[in-house]
């Protein structure tokens, strides 16, 4: 069931309402029904899916607890392994087949084509991580194995965030599942201003956005460098906007019902670094992988070689994550040698500004630190959106070619959309930065009478849905 549709619309009402009227009793196996309810939405027999992971977890979790040594550290990996295979299958195994068939080719050998096509269950990277977490956790002592078996489950299928995040850990959302959830007001208008956010991210930019760039990205040869510029531009606002605005979606829906997600988002093209971007950029995956993969490997506690080998194998990963194909691979490749360059060049940086007269915190400085992140983060993101590396070095390479200002909308369509996509991103940051202000939008509106408050609130839902809840776009996050 997807967010930005006229089922969610009738579905979430009905569950807060369920679940305020309910017995506390009776509140946590009605959230899994309605977890379960809104995943089968999709692909009904994919549940069965998820039921296996849940269940090698839950019973990996509690065996763990109990034993010591070797067999504790058996049973770890027993569980990862298991889950992982899971989710190697239905994601990654025709990838790497047909990587095999083409390197096999690269020496003459033939080999049977692959014929096996698998759909991908919706979220699958994602609960798959958030299930990996607790036995993780519980290993580590950080987190009682939960015996629960309805609380265990609610807590990986929690339909707010049970497709595309945030990825939560059991410390944050398992003991939520136990605690007395009050109706509460503040929470509930904090939480539909959030979700309104979200869908305003979503319908009003992302899916405008998408209109440019999926025509130009579709035939990249098609268009000019001008054209190319924009639409790689536009890509960077349409994957911020889409999945920030599915998890300010999913945590102004949790906070409705009284449950606190962790922040997935601030802001991250205000960075002034790579490295500060990707503690901005999808905190839930980027500290997951921080906790789980790049410290285990050894961090930063480690020879300059090693640190290198550690952060380039962490993003690679992570862009593997991200899909089975080998853009998303080079394209966490890519970041990480962001990373690595930055680490190493520090010191020469510092000391150019210093020698042209630019202090740490003057103004310019930081101007010139986030145009420039900036800019490395939408060639990266050019690597991420081409459907191959073919098209991803087509894009690099004619950026600066054929700026020719009096095609910018040839074809007719393309000058059609750019002037809504352009108010679109306009929008978005006006109102980040009135969000963020002491004189913000909701704070100006909640000084109003509690009619003419609601009356706001509402014109603006409605101006929101007219931009695209009938058009149902899946979220870009939803295939990973």
């Amino acid at each position: 069931m997807l967010f930005n549709s006229i089922e969610f619309a009738i579905f979430f009402p009905a569950v807060v309402a369920m679940f305020f009227f309910s017995p506390q009793r009776w509140r946590v196996t009605l959230l899994l029904a309605a977890s379960c309810f809104f995943y089968m939405a999709f692909i009904p027999v994919y549940i069965l899916i998820l039921l296996v992971t849940i269940l090698i977890d839950y019973f990996a979790g509690m065996y763990i607890e109990t034993v010591e040594g070797r067999k504790k550290k058996a049973l770890l990996w027993l569980s990862i392994v298991s889950t992982c295979t899971v989710l190697f299958i239905f994601k990654y195994f025709g990838f790497f087949a047909n990587s095999f068939e083409g390197l096999a080719g690269l020496f003459g050998w033939q080999l049977p084509p692959t014929v096996v096509k698998i759909i991908l269950p919706i979220g699958l990277s994602f609960h798959t991580f958030q299930s990996l977490s607790y036995v993780v956790e519980v290993y580590r002592g950080n987190q009682k194995a939960e015996r629960d078996f309805i609380i265990y489950a609610t807590y990986v299928m929690f339909f707010p965030q049970l497709v595309a995040g945030p990825i939560e850990r059991p410390q944050n959302l398992l003991h939520q599942f136990r605690e007395w959830h009050e109706l509460n007001y503040n929470n509930i208008t904090s939480g539909l201003k959030r979700m309104a956010w979200g869908f305003f991210k979503k319908l009003v930019v992302a899916d405008r956005l998408a209109l440019y760039v999926n025509d130009v990205y579709g035939a990249p040869r098609n268009y000019n460098g001008l054209q190319l510029t924009i639409a790689t531009f536009f890509f960077a606002y349409q994957i911020y906007c889409d999945f920030s605005g599915y998890s300010d979606i999913a945590i102004g829906a949790a906070q409705v019902l009284g449950f606190r997600l962790m922040e997935n988002f601030r802001t991250p093209y205000y960075s002034l670094s790579v490295s500060e971007f990707w503690q901005r950029w999808h905190i839930s995956l980027s500290t997951w992988f921080r906790d789980y993969v790049y410290i285990p490997l050894g961090g930063n506690r480690v020879s300059t070689k090693r640190y290198i080998t550690n952060l380039l194998v962490t993003f690679g990963i992570s862009g593997l994550w991200h899909g089975a194909s080998w853009t998303y691979v080079w394209w966490g490749l890519l970041n990480g040698l962001y990373l690595v360059m930055g680490w190493l060049t520090r010191d020469w940086r510092n000391r150019f500004f210093r020698a042209i007269g630019l202090e740490e915190h003057t103004l310019i400085r930081k101007a010139i630190m986030l145009v420039s992140t900036f800019l490395l983060t939408c060639l990266a993101w050019i690597v991420f959106r081409a459907r191959n590396m073919g098209d991803a070095v087509y894009v690099t390479e004619h950026l600066a070619r054929g700026w020719d200002f009096g095609s910018i909308g040839t074809p007719q369509f393309l000058l059609r959309q750019l002037p809504v996509a352009v108010g679109a991103i306009f929008a978005l940051e006006v109102g980040q930065l009135l969000w963020q202000s002491k004189l913000s939008v909701p704070s100006l509106v909640g000084r109003l009478p509690l009619p003419a408050r609601w009356a706001v609130y509402a014109a603006f839902v409605i101006l929101v849905l007219m931009f695209g809840i009938y058009r149902n776009n899946q979220f870009i996050y939803f295939q990973f």
